[in-house]
């Protein structure tokens, strides 16, 4: 399965939640359709997570540079 990025799960949210609101959804794929949503949740605050780890170290490596900063 090809990895995706946070863009794309977005748009994928977006559209699964068009089609459930669209009460165009039979309950079997809604199953299927809420399962996705999750697994997309999931890879949203992956990215988000690292995000801001990588954020904070950037944050932390710059406040260690500033002349006259302690260690």
């Amino acid at each position: 399965m090809k990895k995706i990025n946070y863009s794309e799960a977005i748009e994928e949210l977006e559209n699964i939640v068009a089609e459930i609101e669209s009460d165009d959804i039979s309950v079997d794929d809604l199953s299927e359709k809420v399962k996705r949503a999750s697994e997309l949740i999931r890879i949203c605050k992956d990215v988000l997570y690292k995000t801001e780890d990588e954020v904070n170290k950037v944050l932390k490596d710059m406040q260690e540079d500033k002349p006259g900063s302690q260690p």
